[in-house]
């Protein structure tokens, strides 16, 4: 199995690394055969070719088995039209990466806030109140005055159709249980097609429990009982929010794995930023790449039916549970002395010592 490596910015080197030790530990214990190229997005790729996102990158990201993309600092980048471009939501659009999987769950001796989850976001990512990929041409937030900022939402009847798919299959293999989330009773048009959508999808899963909340009660019930949902499912804006409060309630965003995938390619990739501030200090919690790279080896595995991807995906989060159950084996965010590479090579330890 090929990769793609994309360290990205900030601390994406450093946490890039840190994973890559985790997988050559599952390579070395479940024999998956990876290899890897490795290229330069960001401002890397920028002082070199002028773009944060060569069109080799993307190229490249089409011949490979999967790709794993480290965190950027696109608001810091110049104008799209200067080569400052958004990475992430270029793989989205332009590989039609339309399903984002952001799980959220507490783990054992890691404080958080609230009651246990185990859930798991379902958001959809190619299109929705994000003006950069709402237009075939030009961008869908514009000023007609410079008194009055409009912004374009797009919902269309497919995004919303496959999205919804993709939670029922989910859901199916976890607790049987969607939720829709939407603001319908205000955005009656776009948020009213995505609900008829969804509810015609569950129409043909009547093993699967589903029920709808308004986005704003969402929000309130996550703080009050995550416990009682399973697989949630919509739009792009609101499940961007609403999967950063999960997983802050969880433990926090560096705790939070999460992929970027259809049916033929997956792109893993870290929930959280680029923290520059700490940028090559070795401060930073490697988990969420390292998990979100597990998710990765879970889908290769879905896809190509080989059981060692899989095996590993689950070796990699016993020794993540087991670091974090320490504070003597965590990063600093975590109250723990150990470096981001140093974080690495206890999970890498623990995943080799781990039995089969």
């Amino acid at each position: 199995m090929k990769l793609l490596v994309l360290p990205g910015d900030g601390i994406g080197p450093e946490i890039t690394d840190a994973t890559l030790a985790v997988l050559a530990a599952a390579d070395r214990r479940f024999g998956l055969g990876l290899t890897y190229e490795t290229m330069d997005i960001g401002w890397a790729a920028y002082h070199q070719t002028g773009t944060t996102l060569p069109d080799a990158v993307l190229d490249a990201a089409r011949t490979v088995d999967g790709v794993l993309l480290g965190p950027i600092s696109h608001l810091d980048y110049p104008p799209r039209n200067e080569g400052g471009v958004n990475v992430s939501a270029a793989f989205r659009t332009r590989l039609d990466l339309y399903a984002n999987v952001r799980p959220a769950r507490t783990r054992p001796g890691v404080p958080h806030r609230g009651t246990d989850m185990n859930l798991v976001i379902m958001r959809e990512c190619t299109e929705g109140m994000y003006p950069d990929r709402n237009m075939h041409k030009g961008s869908g937030e514009f000023m007609p005055t410079e008194d009055i900022a409009l912004s374009l939402r797009k919902i269309t009847r497919p995004a919303c159709r496959r999205i919804a798919i993709a939670a029922f299959e989910l859901a199916r293999r976890r607790e049987k249980h969607v939720t829709a989330v939407h603001k319908a009773n205000n955005f009656i048009l776009t948020d009213g097609l995505f609900l008829e959508e969804v509810r015609a999808v569950a129409s043909g899963y009547p093993d699967v429990r589903f029920d709808e909340y308004i986005v704003d009660a969402m929000a309130a019930w996550l703080v009050r009982d995550a416990s009682r949902f399973d697989v949630i499912v919509s739009t792009n804006f609101y499940c961007d929010i609403l999967s950063d409060l999960a997983s802050e309630l969880s433990g926090g965003l560096g705790l939070a794995g999460s992929i970027n995938a259809n049916e033929t390619r997956c792109v893993a990739q870290a929930q959280h930023g680029s923290a520059p501030d700490i940028a090559g200090q070795g401060k930073a919690n490697p988990t969420s790449l390292i998990l979100s790279a597990a998710m990765l080896l879970d889908w290769l595995a879905e896809k190509s039916g080989a059981s060692e991807p899989a095996r590993a995906a689950q070796a990699i989060n016993v020794a993540i549970d087991q670091a974090l159950a320490r504070v003597e084996t965590c990063t600093p965010d975590l109250g723990g002395p150990l470096s981001t590479a140093s974080f690495g090579k206890v999970v890498s330890d623990g995943l080799l010592r781990e039995p089969s």
